[in-house]
């Protein structure tokens, strides 16, 4: 067994100005890696390598993450029935409860419900983690330690390489879930930033839609960066070293925009092999990664995109590699990650496959893309979801 020195990190908290944490559980079982594989106390292969992965990556960062000092989201925390009192700096509950808060959070009063802004630290690795899949193998880095939706990272990759878009009612277009027509409502994530005036209300496109502003589908519109830079180029040169797509374009963000890109830069390289057949590798280099969020998420959706763009191209899907360069979990997500580590995976050869009757990168729709082999609902009984609140 494992421990998470709970002490460590509370004596960092405190010396912020912020509360120290409890956790039900700080002790889990260790990871035990053979031959790449994950492998159980008897030493049978267990689970995806995106299981294997997932575990060695929350153990090193329990183990030697830091914690930053000066985070730029912050959670966001909701008291109903509740008053805040400047004095004391603390949340006085309607039936006389107390919660007293830390000299850093930041409490504003809207009727009878009282919310908190809460610095959201995250413990992080800047270095030494790359993860590799072979795809020809049948390799893929979904994981069940937990339930992964794939129909909504399909449709963010998309949305941001297909529709070359920042346009947040074709996101919820894509997913089936548009409700902007009837009443002016999100359903997605990145409604967290979507770009406002000073009075709070959506800057709306020529359409009438709110956006993200210039940064991910709009510096790829701008471009044309996959689509020319890539796949018209791998046509035209298949040996070129120059297949690159970078989504930082800090002319862009000199403009009004919303979250930086985190999954950045991809580099495609054809690669003819000695089995006589030609394969698509794709390395993606991302700046940084919420890891217990969206690690296997982004993973997921770039495998998604490498097969597309190879169906075009008349490749054969190679190998993926993943180079997070600062990768974390957030403080409120540390209790989830000892939850996933002592799960057990289930065993299953679980692979993301493109529809056969699709060739056209530009022709793909969300539910062309599929599991095969992946038991979802034994997952959910056996690993259920879990729960992560985003620092925004």
């Amino acid at each position: 067994m494992k421990k998470f020195n709970i002490d460590r990190f509370n004596l960092e908290k405190v010396r912020l100005g912020e509360a120290p944490v409890s956790l039900k559980r700080v002790d889990y079982r260790d990871c035990i890696i053979k031959d790449g594989l994950l492998v159980d106390q008897d030493g049978h292969a267990c689970g995806t390598k995106g299981d294997m992965y997932t575990k060695y990556i929350m153990d090193k960062i329990l183990q030697e993450g830091c914690l930053d000092h000066n985070p730029r989201p912050h959670y966001e925390d909701f008291y109903e029935n509740a008053k805040y009192d400047q004095k004391s700096h603390k949340i006085v509950f309607d039936d006389g409860r107390e919660v007293f808060l830390g000299s850093s959070e930041r409490a504003f009063q809207m009727g009878n419900v009282c919310k908190v802004w809460v610095p959201a630290h995250t413990l992080s690795l800047n270095s030494g983690i790359e993860c590799t899949y072979d795809l020809s193998k049948g390799e893929s880095p979904l994981i069940t330690l937990r339930p992964i939706a794939i129909k909504s990272s399909v449709a963010e990759i998309l949305w941001i390489y297909q529709k070359e878009s920042n346009d947040l009612v074709l996101f919820d277009e894509l997913l089936e879930k548009n409700t902007w027509d009837s009443n002016h409502k999100i359903n997605n994530w990145w409604n967290s930033w979507a770009i406002k005036d000073k009075d709070g209300n959506y800057v709306l496109n020529e359409e009438g839609h709110p956006t993200i502003g210039a940064c991910y589908g709009e510096s790829v519109r701008r471009r044309h960066m996959l689509k020319e830079e890539v796949i018209d180029s791998i046509k035209k040169d298949p040996d070129g070293r120059r297949k690159i797509t970078s989504l930082w374009q800090i002319d862009d963000f000199l403009e009004p925009h919303g979250l930086k890109p985190c999954a950045f830069l991809t580099v495609w390289n054809v690669r003819h092999d000695y089995d006589g057949c030609d394969y698509l590798d794709l390395t993606l280099v991302q700046r940084s990664s919420d890891f217990a969020t969206a690690g296997c998420i982004n993973q997921v959706q770039y495998v998604a995109l490498q097969k597309m763009v190879a169906k075009e191209l008349g490749l054969l899907p190679g190998t993926f590699t993943w180079k997070p360069i600062n990768i974390q979990l957030y403080d409120r997500h540390v209790e989830q990650a000892i939850e996933m580590l002592n799960r057990d995976p289930v065993n299953c050869r679980a692979e993301i496959e493109v529809s056969s009757s699709v060739s056209n990168f530009d022709d793909f729709k969300p539910n062309d893309i599929s599991i095969s082999d992946y038991p979802r609902e034994l997952i959910k009984k056996k690993n259920p979801q879990l729960k992560f609140q985003l620092g925004i």
